[in-house]
């Protein structure tokens, strides 16, 4: 009995000590449990909140890469010195100008210049290429200007084609020529002669388009004929256009990065030139005396903004526009290289038989800087004061 008292003793202790083993490590391995849980809570909480700062993080580079910087205002701390002349326009901006030809007091004929894709007042290619007894004769005086952001010209930051209008005729009326103008666009000036003919068209004596750069998606061309001509450019000035177009929003960047390749026009390549072209080059060597004024604001505010309005939605069709002179009293005149590898000539073909009151002019053989060949600045300019002098 004693025996059997003290094995039921021990079995009871042994059991309830190993019971009681069993529930220490079942506890054990609960809180070994629950401390993995935790911990691995732990590293999800901490790789989200490192997904989250590197995304965080990622959108503030992108963002900082396609801002671009502010503009160098000339006569600022950080700008270039002030050494046009310049009149305040109705909005505080200031636009910054050249005369060329006779005094614009004797003149008896008075023309606006706008230059092209970075370039300046500096470049006015017309008045200032002529023989001085034909400047004499014709008796023509010409101002150049800056267009806002280029040279010395404030930039306007919601510069629209409209306002590029106004901004030329205010130019007119500052400088008293009168109530009506001669004017004239080269390449990527073309856009303002547009614009002049859309919304100031009665202050208009004549009007020419030098190597107009065109806008692909302007509406009234068929897409067949304006998408034969895109592809006619180089890949990467056609992914820039794209980007102009698309994605405004991106044109600093695009054009100031190094993963792609940049526009051929913006960089200069020599496969953009014609044989012509090739042979003029050195007539632009005047170029050198004033390079970097153009943007010497910053590339956004000219070379950038100038893509963006160019190439990006228009407020109108050009090929809508109705004859400024349906009474002859003046000319819309269109001058263009049938090798310009600038602008393609099918759709300056088609803008001459979709708008028969354009007289339209072709030179063999021309590309896109024929303007300063032998004898071109008189040919163009006669054209247009024909009848008027």
């Amino acid at each position: 009995m004693l025996v059997m008292g003290i094995w039921r003793n021990w079995t009871k202790e042994a059991l309830a000590f190993g019971l009681d083993k069993q529930s220490k490590i079942r506890k054990s391995g609960m809180n070994k449990m629950v401390g993995e849980t935790s911990i691995g809570i732990d590293e999800v909480r901490t790789y989200k909140e490192i997904t989250l700062l590197l995304l965080i993080g990622l959108v503030a580079w992108i963002y900082r890469a396609i801002q671009p910087p502010p503009p160098n205002i000339c006569g600022s701390t950080d700008g270039a010195p002030i050494t046009a002349n310049r009149i305040k326009l109705r909005d505080g901006r200031y636009l910054a100008y050249k005369e060329h030809g006779v005094a614009k007091e004797t003149a008896k004929h008075k023309l606006i210049f706008v230059h092209g894709f970075a370039s300046c007042r500096h470049d006015e290619a017309l008045v200032s290429q002529l023989p001085l007894e034909v400047v004499e004769e014709l008796g023509i005086y010409s101002v150049s200007f800056d267009r806002p952001g280029y040279g010395e010209s404030d930039p306007h930051p919601k510069q629209t084609l409209k306002i590029l209008a106004l901004d030329i005729q205010e130019l007119a009326d500052q400088l008293r020529l009168g109530s009506k103008f001669y004017l004239v666009g080269y390449s990527m000036g073309g856009h303002a002669v547009w614009s002049c003919l859309k919304y100031i068209p009665h202050r208009l004596a004549g009007a020419t388009l030098v190597a107009p750069v065109v806008n692909y998606w302007w509406p009234g061309f068929p897409a067949n004929l304006s998408k034969e001509a895109y592809h006619l450019q180089l890949p990467q000035d056609q992914w820039t256009l794209r980007v102009a177009h698309y994605m405004p929003f991106l044109v600093y960047w695009w054009n100031t990065q190094n993963f792609f390749p940049a526009s051929a026009v913006v960089s200069g390549r020599p496969e953009i030139f014609c044989p012509q072209d090739l042979r003029l080059l050195p007539k632009m060597a005047y170029r050198q005396n004033h390079q970097g004024v153009a943007t010497q604001q910053g590339v956004y505010e000219s070379l950038h903004r100038d893509m963006r309005i160019g190439f990006g939605k228009w407020e109108f069709d050009p090929l809508d526009l109705d004859n400024p002179f349906p009474n002859n009293e003046g000319s819309v005149q269109l001058w263009m290289g049938d090798e310009d590898r600038f602008v393609p000539v099918i759709l300056q073909r088609y803008i001459a038989k979709r708008l028969p009151w354009i007289k339209y002019n072709e030179l063999a053989g021309a590309g896109h800087l024929f303007a300063y060949a032998d004898g071109m600045s008189e040919a163009i300019t006669r054209a247009l004061l024909k009848g008027h002098n």
